[in-house]
């Protein structure tokens, strides 16, 4: 990879949008033959009808190359510099994932690696990426965010079971000014490690390697403090929205649609709530397709532009939460774009 010259105003702009989602769908009554839990008893805590989870022998490798084809035919093709693919759900702990994704898509010879940041990843592949390009590094990048969350579940556990799915998303984004519509304006990213144990899958790292045998004490399995969780999401996505807009220049008031990280229905709700928002101006996809962690954002981009929720002109707020613990904002007035899915 070679470095271009960049000017001042350089931004990353939106040009292409895609998604996948596998298609195996899985319903609650489904998850209830299993769970001690009822079908009300899911919906009133998650707000989750059903979702889509990964065939045995599919992968998260799978669903980022359905979706950053899709991504690339809705930019109209053409080469790329860089290939980032934010998960948690990586096909291998090593290599990374994403060089065989860029391979698959006939990309081979382009950077291309991983971003870790769990539900937050989104955001934090849009940060690297326009950092590429406003470094002078890449002209066009592909950035996709592709979950198997359901590869991480505990099939006993109620409190997780219900609440994930798997997918992808992905954009395109090029080298642009920073007045065109599509733009990612200014970037708001946090963490907080000392709260690292609310969201974890512990076993399997240098920390706690498998070494003989698969741990007994449930450790293999993603893990949560829902409670805490939960406050801790919608106080950390609201400061960074508000951040991310006070650095945009924008009033809530001015916000069109508000994109989140669907962790959860009533996660959601409350953060609209809290920052005065109406509920309208806040789509959810949770009951569809559930918890898709990294790749929430860029599915319900794509699928709100497919249905008309989302139009060409309209002013957009995204925030995700996630483990780290870690958030993320940002700002972007929405272009004219020919979505396409796998």
């Amino acid at each position: 990879m070679t470095g271009g010259a960049a000017g001042p105003a350089d931004r990353a702009v939106v040009c292409g949008l895609g998604y996948r989602l596998p298609e195996r769908v899985v319903t609650n009554a489904q998850l209830c033959e299993r769970l001690d839990a009822t079908e009300d008893w899911i919906v009133g805590r998650t707000g989750i009808s059903r979702r889509r989870w990964v065939e045995p022998g599919e992968a998260t490798s799978d669903l980022a190359v359905g979706a950053g084809r899709a991504a690339l035919e809705s930019a109209g093709g053409g080469p790329v510099d860089a290939v980032v693919l934010a998960t948690t759900t990586p096909d291998y702990r090593c290599p990374a994932t994403a060089p065989d994704v860029a391979a698959r898509l006939g990309l081979n010879g382009v950077a291309a690696f991983d971003v870790s940041a769990v539900c937050t990843g989104f955001v934090y592949g849009l940060a690297t990426a326009a950092g590429f390009i406003a470094a002078g590094l890449a002209e066009r990048v592909l950035l996709i965010a592709a979950e198997a969350f359901s590869t991480l579940l505990d099939p006993d556990d109620r409190t997780t079971q219900p609440i994930f799915g798997d997918g992808a998303g992905a954009v395109v984004l090029r080298r642009g000014r920073a007045d065109e519509p599509g733009a990612v304006g200014p970037l708001v990213l946090g963490s907080d490690g000392a709260r690292a144990e609310l969201i974890t899958v512990k076993a399997g790292g240098s920390r706690f390697p498998f070494r003989t045998a698969v741990p007994d004490d449930g450790s293999q399995y993603f893990q949560m403090r829902g409670r805490e969780v939960f406050r801790q999401s919608v106080e950390r996505m609201s400061a960074a929205a508000t951040e991310a807009l006070d650095a945009a220049g924008w009033e809530l008031r001015e916000v069109d649609r508000m994109i989140t990280h669907q962790a959860n229905a009533r996660v959601s709700a409350a953060l609209a709530t809290r920052l005065g928002l109406r509920r309208d101006a806040a789509p959810q996809n949770i009951a569809e397709v559930g918890n898709t962690a990294a790749a929430s954002i860029p599915v319900l981009l794509a699928q709100a532009a497919l249905d008309g929720t989302l139009k060409a002109g309209h002013r957009v707020l995204l925030a995700a939460f996630g483990g780290g613990l870690t958030w993320g904002a940002t700002t972007l007035t929405w272009p004219e774009l020919e979505v396409h899915d796998a």
